[in-house]
Order: structure tokens, then C-alpha cells, then sequence
């Protein structure tokens, strides 16, 4: 039972901030059963649960449907265990501090040394079964060709190393017994590693290891990584496992994670641990992913740089195509998503939270973020929503270069900017889908470099001057489609080359109040207004040359389909006229002025900024 009460005991996952300084801890327990998706009911005036959703550890299995590549040419095909034949068992069955091997062991060479098991095995189409339990054991592997491993409810504990080390370079497959359990823990400290071997987690392995089956894999990892492969690691539709880490990561590959189905775990805790690393690529085409992170930051004196957790740190690119992620950070510093190459989601559901302050070591910093990538972010589909609440630096996107959303929906909330390109050579892109971006105390949408609008819903609630809606730096904003609303304190003005007309006005309406813009005869929007503002850009096909104008105050509504307070399709009625004019122009002023938009800046104070 060791296991369990320390998988309860290490599910200090969830950290909440006192104030911005230091990470308090409070208990969570996290396989619960709970709701992954981490949904409450009420939410914000809109009735979306942006500012009120958790997440936790749902531990209950999925129904997928899975399609098995049947092209031999198919780069993924080697991987499914239906393709390859297995006739030689050996049964490997633990009994406390004593094991016994049993089957087809011809031309396997075993050595047992108390419940430590090492099989050398020179056949092909082999399969170790692994069962019983052990306080005080292991099982290691050489292997010439794949093979696969059968955990059928086995319970491992290696006081003195990993529970299961594979030193074979072939292909591992792992299947997860239908309707059984199985545990795996190592020791704090590990012993009599030969020089010439690594060994790096709990459940360690040279080459790749591709998860299969219905059961359920525990791991708890104490010395250093949960899941370890030098290679790479495939899950697939099926699989439940849950890993827990109080030193460094929950899953860490050389060649990459891909996360084809099934349910995944992670909760690390240790200080700047990641809960999946990878030196290569991350994909994820199906299941559903939680990961919890709740380790502070560090000063890493070999890099000289800032380093803090991430739920998912990727070297290489990220590609989200479908399935579930949720990923919670509380520690200082903490991130989200961490990619150091292009961050692309192209479907599925995302949930992130980060609650942590930021980590200075002198003049160097590493802020919370959502989703943070050194190279494009790019959003072609998918629903993704960021909470970013740490204070300051916590922003919900942040790109060294390019953030481009082509589709989908992303809906971020954020104390500092929501969404950010920090290099004043890149371009925040939006060419469609739905977009909320609101900050608590600083711009919605951010961009050092330039800003260009397309198609789309676009709805960005900056804060209080000199803090804004939509800021450019460089240039002014390109907006030739789409429904757009940026507000707050100030805006950076319109370009006179937009395709599109816009109407910059400055005429105040108190905040949960609807406004509603008419032109000419036919409405063109209405919004609640969550807040206070001193300047609003709105930019809408519906604007017409040399049409009259009228902004109403107080205006109701029935009917329709709201996203943050803008209702297209519904009825309007009643309200105050604050302002009217004529659209004589591509930017039309209403109570305010062209020299009002915003010039530089959002760049922040000090170096190091990561």
C-alpha cells in the first residue's frame, strides 16, 4: 500500500500565492476521479467560465475510437503492437522479497537476486509478464530485439533504484493489462549502476517505449524522473497512468511524446521540474492530458539563466491536434506550455492555469505564462483558454516571434498582457476565429512589433491609461476585416490604409452597461462593457462610407449568441443616445482624437525577461 499513501501524500500539486512573494501549499489529493476538464458552474457576467475554472486530476478512463495505420509506409506503424507477433512468454510473478520466472526461458538468461529480476534475452517475439508485488525489487532488461512487457497488476518498489529499467535500444511495447492496476516506485537514491549504463527514472528505458491496453499504470518517482526514455514514448486510446515526481520530471524524452489517446496524469512538484520534457517533439492527436505543476523557480548556474517549471517543456515543436489538455502551474515562474520552436494548436480542448509570482534572481526574471514560445505561436483550430492571475509578468500568449490565429477560439485572461509578441521584428496575425483578451493591468493585445486584422471576432479589454485594448508599437494597427472591440485606457490608432471602416470613440459608458452601434438603419453590434474605459476601437463590416452612426447607452437585448459580451443576432431595444455622426472616413473619431492612440512602449522594465 507504500504506493498509494505516497501518490496521496505527493499530490501537493495545487499552490496557491499569498499575495506575489512566496508559494504556500495547500493539499490536493490527485487521482480523485475528479472532472478534468475542471469546468464550475457559474462564471463571469458573460456566463463563461474563464475566471472561475479549475483543474484537477481525473483519473476515469475514455471511450475512443482508434484507426490503426495499415500502411507499412506509415512512420507510426512499427509502433502498434498489432503488428508484430509475440509467442514466447516468461512470467515473472513477485511475492514479497522474492521473485519466481517461469515459461518459455530457452535462450533467456536470468539472474534473480532476492525479488531483483535481469533478464538478458536473445530471442525474438518475447513477452515478460509481470505480476504480484514486491517492496524491495525490480526488473531489468537487455534486449537484441523489441519485445514487450505485460504489467498485469504488478506492484514494484525499488528502494535502491528503478522499479523497471530497460537497457535494450529496441522498441518496448507496454501493455497495460485490461482492468488491472499496476504500481511502480523507485528509491530516493539509487546504487550499483554500472558505468557504462544510464538510468534516469522510475521507469527508465535506451529505446522507445509505446504504451497499449486498458489497465491502469501508477508511477512514483523519487530520485529524479517519473517516465524515462532516451528515445521516445507513445501512449495510445486506453491507457490510464498517473506519475507523480517530488525531484525533477514527470516524463522526459531525448526523442519525443506523442499522446495518440487515452488518460494521462502528472503531478511534479519538485523546483523548476517540468511535467513533460522533451528534447524533441511534442505531439498530441488525442486523450485527455492533465498536468500539474507546483515547483518555484531557480537560478541555473551551468545556463546562467532563470529557470521554473512548465507543464509542458518542448525543445522542438509543439503540435496540439486533438484531445484534451489541461495544465495547471502555481510555482513562481511557472509555465503552461514552454516551446523553444514553433507552438501550433490545430484542435482539440486546452485549459491552463498559472498562479505563480514571478522568480527574480538579481536583475534576471522568469514571469508565469500560459503559453510562452521562442518561436511562432500559431492558431489554426481548437478551443484554448489561458488564465495568467501571478501579478506581474504573467501573461496569457507570449511569442519571441510571430503569434498568427488563423481559426478557433482562445480566450485569455491575464494580469499583464494577455497576448504578447515581445520582438518588435514579429506581427501578431489574426485572419479569424474567436478572440477574448482581457488584462487586469495591462494591454489585451500587445505587440512590439505590429498588428494586423483580418476576419475574425476580436474582443480586447486593456486596463486604465496608458495601458490599452489593442497596442501596436511600431505601427499603427491594419485592421481590413472581422468584428473588432478593443478598449481601455488608449488604443494605438487605426491605420488610414485599413480595408476595413473603424469608429474611435470616447464616449464613456459605464462598465456592465450595453452599448449597442447602429449605422444607418441596421445594427451593427452589441456589447456589455465590462469596464471602465477612456477609449474604444470598434471595426465592423457592417460600417458603411457616409453612413449616420448612433451609439446607444442602456440598451437590452434578447436573443442571439454572446461570446464575452457581444451578442450578433439578437434584438435590441431601448437606450440613451450617447454620440452620432457620419462614417466620412476609414477612422471616424467620436469624442476623441487620432493623437490620442498610443506611441511605444510595452516593453518591460529591467533585463532577463523570459
Amino acid at each position: 500500500m507504500k504506493n498509494y499513501v505516497i501518490l496521496a501524500i505527493m499530490a501537493v500539486a495545487a499552490i496557491t500565492l499569498a499575495g506575489c512573494n512566496e508559494d504556500n501549499y495547500s493539499d490536493l489529493d490527485p487521482w480523485n476521479g475528479g472532472n478534468g476538464s475542471g469546468q464550475q458552474t457559474g462564471g463571469n457576467a458573460t456566463g463563461d467560465d474563464l475566471e472561475t475554472f479549475s483543474i484537477e486530476f481525473d483519473t476515469t478512463p475514455l471511450s475512443e475510437t482508434e484507426v490503426i495505420p495499415d500502411d507499412e509506409n506509415d512512420e507510426a506503424y512499427n509502433d502498434y503492437v498489432e503488428h508484430s507477433t509475440f509467442s514466447r512468454v516468461v512470467y515473472v510473478t513477485y511475492d514479497g522479497n522474492s521473485a519466481t520466472v517461469e515459461g518459455s526461458t530457452d535462450g533467456v538468461d536470468i539472474d534473480i537476486d532476492g525479488a531483483h529480476v535481469t533478464v538478458t534475452n536473445g530471442n525474438k517475439e518475447m513477452v515478460f509478464v509481470l505480476s504480484g508485488s514486491t517492496s524491495d525489487g525490480s526488473f531489468k532488461s537487455y534486449s537484441d530485439y523489441k519485445f514487450k512487457i505485460l504489467l498485469n497488476g504488478v506492484t514494484i518498489t525499488n528502494p535502491s533504484g528503478a522499479a523497471i529499467n530497460n537497457q535494450s535500444h529496441k522498441r518496448t511495447f507496454v501493455e497495460l493489462s485490461s482492468g488491472t492496476v499496476s504500481s511502480l516506485e523507485d528509491g530516493t537514491t539509487y546504487s550499483g549502476i554500472p558505468d557504462d549504463e544510464d538510468c534516469k527514472g522510475c521507469f527508465f528505458s535506451e529505446g522507445q517505449l509505446i504504451f497499449a491496453g486498458s489497465g491502469t499504470l501508477n508511477i512514483t518517482g523519487n530520485y529524479k524522473n517519473g517516465l524515462c526514455s532516451d528515445d521516445y514514448v507513445r501512449l495510445r486510446p486506453g491507457n490510464v497512468i498517473n506519475v507523480t515526481t517530488t525531484k525533477s520530471n514527470g516524463i522526459k524524452t531525448n526523442d519525443g511524446v506523442f499522446i495518440n489517446g487515452g488518460v494521462l496524469n502528472i503531478g511534479v512538484s519538485a523546483t523548476a521540474a517540468k511535467g513533460i520534457s522533451s528534447d524533441a517533439l511534442v505531439q498530441i492527436d488525442g486523450g485527455r492530458t492533465t498536468i500539474i505543476t507546483s515547483g518555484k523557480g531557480e537560478w541555473d548556474s551551468d545556463e546562467k539563466d532563470t529557470n521554473a517549471c512548465a507543464g509542458i517543456k518542448v525543445d522542438s515543436i509543439f503540435t496540439m491536434n486533438n484531445g484534451e489538455l489541461y495544465i495547471k502551474s502555481t510555482g513562481s515562474g511557472g509555465k503552461g506550455i514552454n516551446g523553444d520552436q514553433t507552438v501550433t494548436f490545430n484542435g482539440g480542448t486546452v485549459k491552463i492555469l498559472t498562479t505563480g509570482a514571478r522568480y527574480s534572481y538579481g536583475s534576471q526574471h522568469s514571469s508565469a505564462k500560459g503559453v510562452k514560445g521562442d518561436g511562432d505561436v500559431i492558431i489554426n483550430g481548437g478551443s484554448i483558454k489561458v488564465r495568467a492571475s501571478g501579478g506581474e509578468g504573467s501573461e496569457g500568449v507570449e511569442s519571441k516571434s510571430n503569434v498568427t490565429i488563423n481559426g478557433g477560439t482562445l480566450e485569455v485572461s491575464s494580469y499583464d498582457d494577455a497576448i504578447n509578441v515581445s520582438n518588435k521584428s514579429y506581427k501578431l496575425t489574426i485572419n479569424g476565429g474567436n478572440v477574448y483578451a482581457y488584462s487586469t493591468n495591462n494591454d489585451a493585445l500587445d505587440s512590439n512589433g505590429s498588428i494586423s486584422i483580418t476576419g475574425g471576432t476580436v474582443i480586447a479589454a486593456g486596463a486604465s491609461q496608458p495601458e490599452g485594448g489593442i497596442d501596436s508599437d511600431n505601427t499603427a494597427v491594419v485592421i481590413d476585416g472581422g468584428v473588432v472591440i478593443g478598449l481601455g485606457g488608449e488604443n494605438s490608432s487605426v491605420s488610414s490604409s485599413s480595408k476595413q471602416l473603424s469608429l474611435v470613440s470616447g464616449n464613456q459608458i459605464s462598465a456592465g452597461t450595453i452599448m449597442a452601434l447602429s449605422c444607418g438603419s441596421s445594427n451593427v453590434l452589441t456589447y456589455k462593457v465590462p469596464r471602465t474605459f477612456s477609449q474604444m476601437i470598434i471595426s465592423s463590416p457592417k460600417l458603411t462610407s457616409g453612413g449616420a452612426f448612433t451609439i446607444t447607452s442602456g440598451s437590452t437585448v434578447s436573443g442571439g449568441t454572446t461570446f464575452h459580451g457581444l451578442t450578433t443576432g439578437g434584438t435590441v431595444s431601448g437606450g440613451t443616445s450617447v454620440a452620432t455622426g457620419t462614417l466620412s472616413a476609414t477612422v471616424t473619431y467620436s469624442n476623441t482624437s487620432a493623437s490620442s492612440g498610443m506611441g511605444g512602449g510595452g516593453n518591460p522594465p529591467g533585463g532577463g525577461w523570459h
